[in-house]
């Protein structure tokens, strides 16, 4: 009931006029920027991060939460439309949308995504308001040891999950503490990586790291890989469903955010992993198999329900632990300690009015997205002909500006330009973008809370080992170093039996 009366009063925030406005700008340019090819929630809201420095806290938490969902949409228009996701996410409706679209049914495609996202979302939603308050009030008694053991699942579980071999996220890690290191020591004041330049003791800006990395880096890639000829849109009409449409989505729109919510609140979880499970699912569960492959609607509808669900699960995790389990999570992060604001157990109580107006805005959004993109599909379609060269451009000129309002200082651009490269350099080798910004973001405080569990057991490592919590925790973490090892061994017993 507390919850329910907390949600109550939040509404009465999300919905005054600015912050409605706010909703509304950010759904509109979340989803004009998800649209155009290879740029995700994450550069979207990077990109923007600057924009809002002039907002208070709550319209601009609202304005990126309508960005969020807003480019995760606009990512699946462009996997349907142009078979080019717009971001991870969005791969697998790729798979379905894209055939779909070439057999002249782009706007039920285009409909079933829109009101999965809206159902994954809604369902999402209610699940953050039901479990965040109890995930916070268990995390206040939550001791050094216990968060510092949270932070290592968090680094061996995004370097595990995401990119093409362990090595490789290990090193994108390796690249982000780095990054985290460079400053004054929080408890010493010694100077760290700072080569004598005082401009460089406050350390990195993880706006400038996130901008760089992102969008600075993903436009040389492209720029280094691009095409003379732009991809062509498929027109699409007004995006409607008939009703054998909705007898075969429906229960793949239910079945999503069962999927979709878990893996977005655990520690790298996103929506990469159950997109593809849901996908999977919904294969198995259909009475149309032999479609999948050529345009089955249940493999448009599940996957982006889960999507937008597992969106709302990455809340759980960044509002009540302070752990982005997403890069979109990483740069919301960076938001709130910029504006001196730290997520975590305490964020419930010493911030109720601008948490709760968050969580409202978020049913806000997702109406005002269905609302939108249902009859604007076919304008964010022609978006996807903009040539590459002055798309890219343009993000350049926007990091630049964004980067340079973070500081004032011609420095801060010296730095965009080479985190760039090195997200350049990590595009060219496979390492993933993602460890990189986590170890920028969580290694001063996983850092730190190591420190304060060394200081309270006298310099014994076994004070990172005396709760059951944290026992608990790094159990799961040998699990998933050890499960590539377990699984060869189970599949080479199996071949012996064979």
């Amino acid at each position: 009931m507390d919850s329910l009366t907390s949600l109550i009063d939040g509404f009465g925030t999300a919905l005054t006029p600015m912050n409605l406005l706010w909703a509304a700008v950010g759904v509109l340019l979340g989803t004009a920027i998800g649209v155009l090819p290879g740029i995700g929630p994450a550069m979207a809201v990077a990109l923007l991060l600057p924009v809002t420095y002039g907002l208070e806290p709550t319209g601009a938490f609202i304005m990126f939460a309508g960005i969020y969902y807003g480019a995760m949409f606009g990512g699946s228009t462009t996997s349907i439309l142009l078979n080019t996701p717009g971001e991870s996410a969005a791969v697998v409706a790729a798979i379905e949308g894209n055939p779909m679209a070439k057999a002249g049914r782009g706007a039920q495609a285009l409909a079933a995504a829109a009101i999965g996202h809206f159902t994954g979302g809604l369902a999402g939603t209610i699940l953050l308001v039901a479990l965040a308050p109890t995930v916070a009030a268990l995390a206040v008694d939550i001791g050094a040891p216990d968060y510092f053991a949270v932070m290592v699942l968090a680094f061996i579980a995004v370097t595990s999950v995401l990119g093409s071999s362990r090595i490789r996220g290990l090193a994108s890690l390796l690249i982000g503490l780095t990054l985290g290191l460079v400053g004054l020591d929080q408890m010493t004041g010694q100077q760290r990586l700072t080569f004598g330049s005082l401009q460089l003791a406050d350390g990195i800006d993880v706006v400038i790291v996130a901008v760089g990395l992102f969008a600075i880096g993903e436009a040389l890639w492209v720029a280094a890989h691009l095409r003379r000829t732009a991809g062509e849109a498929i027109p699409v009409g007004r995006p409607w469903l008939g009703g054998s449409d909705l007898r075969r989505t429906w229960k793949a729109w239910l079945r999503g955010p069962l999927i979709g919510f878990p893996f977005g609140a655990i520690p790298a979880g996103g929506a990469e992993i159950p997109t593809f499970l849901s996908y999977v699912t919904e294969k198995r569960l259909s009475k149309h198999k032999d479609e999948f492959g050529k345009g089955a609607i249940e493999g448009v509808a599940g996957p982006e329900s889960a999507a937008s669900a597992s969106a709302a699960g990455t809340l759980v995790s960044m509002l009540t632990l302070g752990l982005p389990t997403t890069a979109v999570a990483a740069v919301m992060l960076a938001a709130f300690q910029q504006y001196g604001i730290q997520p975590g157990p305490l964020l419930f109580e010493r911030e109720p009015d601008l948490v709760w107006g968050l969580i409202a805005s978020l049913f806000v959004g997702m109406v005002l997205l269905l609302a939108l993109n249902l009859p604007l599909a076919p304008v964010w379609a022609k978006l996807l002909r903009i040539p590459r060269p002055y798309l890219y451009a343009g993000i350049l000129f926007f990091a630049a500006v964004g980067a340079y309002a973070v500081g004032g200082e011609a420095l801060d651009l010296v730095i965009l330009l080479v985190i760039g490269l090195i997200g350049f350099g990590m595009r060219r080798y496979g390492l993933p973008v993602l460890p990189a910004v986590i170890g920028v973001i969580l290694g001063p405080a996983a850092e730190q809370q190591l420190r304060r569990a060394l200081q309270i057991s006298d310099g014994s490592p076994a004070g990172l080992v005396d709760t059951p919590f944290s026992l608990t925790v790094y159990a799961v973490v040998l699990v998933l170093l050890a499960w590539p090892l377990l699984r060869k061994l189970i599949a080479r017993r199996r071949t012996v039996t064979v």
